[in-house]
């Protein structure tokens, strides 16, 4: 449970992406014949990268996999979050990659991947965590774990304001987080994006479920300046300028996580992870003191998946057991296994079932909005038109800009930023 946020580490990795991308993904991508097929047994040695926790906890558990296919021996090799785009950068333009790799979202090294062979089933994955692999429609990455984001809530503060069930809509969340003002005192009553890195992405549940979509349908052009997008942003600053919510509260995680356990800030939308920073800073007496629920629904409940996927590389060295690993890495009782291991949550559905997962009640809520949860298109261009997003949001929150200005220079600055 102590793996670090994905989504935060893809902040830095994507900052990097638009300031140094510049086709070198390409530079040595065709130096090997891409695999599309999986080994019956794995064989020899195979070459992986992995980023943080997950490439510390990898070797032992690897040891599973080996022992079922003898002759195999898996060498992984734990890449800092840091410096991931630049050795991923480095390898593919020298033509010297891994066989595969945990990759978190980084579509600029997509030519360098090769495609997933259609004996590796990901119909029972979660769609939002497919999409995250389908890159200029061909499926390129294969899901392993998923993020996805849900509402926390105090349920002692809540009981105190008079609520005894979450909010399920937009109209009800509102209200309660007034509520817990008022009658429970609160000082917040949520904490929402301001404006601040990563606003853009962390406030898409709005628009989303309020209809909107990022791109029309063959991705040619961005839809941002749209009654969808406008009425979700209204919504959002309702918040701050009701004074709900604090335009200028603190955005690093430990201030989050000590608002919450305090009451200062008792409702917030955050992914699983938090989960074991709560745990550590406040104990198993915490423990019954709060729960997550679905996002409260406009015309529907669509939360941001992300987590990390698998790739094998076009010039792996032994593509067919690489396939042979991603294949095994991505069956319900590994993950299921993985998760009791690392915490991170399977992007199976099946692997939900195990008791493991069903014992956790603050994990429902995840596996609940993972079924409807979306991911944004995978081009390099999203992370400059985040960037551009959340300036919009700053200027609609903290300078009062009209919500219809903002949308109609965010539209004529993705339009610039194109869809490449």
């Amino acid at each position: 449970m102590r793996h670090r946020s994905t989504v935060a580490a893809l902040v830095a990795i994507a900052a990097a992406t638009a300031l140094t991308a510049c086709g070198r993904a390409d530079e040595g991508a065709g130096r090997a014949q891409p695999s599309s097929s999986v080994a019956a047994k794995a064989a020899g040695a195979i070459t992986m990268w992995a980023m943080g926790n997950e490439g510390e906890l990898l070797p032992e558990f690897l040891k599973k996999f080996e022992a079922a296919n003898p002759g195999v021996k898996v060498d992984v090799t734990a890449i800092p979050w840091d410096s991931a785009y630049q050795k991923f950068q480095t390898a593919i333009a020298a033509g010297n990659v891994p066989d595969l790799a945990m990759m978190p979202g980084l579509p600029v090294f997509k030519d360098a991947f090769a495609p997933v062979p259609g004996t590796i089933d990901t119909a029972g994955m979660y769609p939002g965590a497919v999409s995250t692999g389908t890159i200029g429609g061909r499926l390129l990455e294969v899901p392993w774990y998923v993020d996805v984001r849900a509402l926390y809530y105090r349920t002692d503060l809540a009981r105190k304001a008079g609520w005894d069930k979450p909010p399920a809509t937009w109209d009800e969340l509102r209200r309660m987080a007034s509520d817990l003002q008022r009658k429970a005192g609160a000082k917040w009553g949520i904490r929402l994006p301001a404006g601040s890195t990563g606003s853009f992405l962390s406030s898409l549940w709005m628009p989303w479920s309020n209809g909107a979509e990022l791109m029309n349908a063959d991705q040619s052009s961005w839809t941002l300046d749209t009654p969808q997008f406008a009425s979700a942003y209204e919504y959002l600053a309702s918040y701050f300028k009701q004074r709900i919510a604090d335009p200028n509260a603190d955005t690093a995680p430990a201030a989050a996580v000590k608002d919450f356990l305090t009451g200062t800030t008792p409702m917030l939308v955050a992914g699983p992870f938090l989960r074991g920073a709560i745990s550590q800073a406040g104990g198993d007496a915490f423990a019954g003191k709060y729960a997550t629920a679905p996002l409260p629904a406009g015309k529907s409940s669509t939360s941001f998946v992300g987590g990390a996927n698998l790739v094998v590389f076009k010039a792996a060295k032994n593509p067919g057991s690489a396939w042979k690993l991603v294949q095994w890495l991505s069956e319900p009782q590994t993950q299921a296994a993985w998760y009791k291991v690392s915490g991170d949550l399977p992007a199976t559905q099946s692997a939900w079932e195990d008791p493991a997962l069903v014992a956790d009640p603050t994990l429902a809520a995840f596996a609940e909005q993972l079924k409807t949860a979306k991911a944004p298109p995978q081009l390099v261009a999203f992370d400059k038109v985040g960037a551009a997003g959340d300036s919009a949001i700053e200027q609609i929150i903290k300078g009062g800009l009209p919500v219809a200005d903002a949308l109609r220079k965010l539209q004529q600055q993705a339009d610039g930023i194109g869809v490449s």
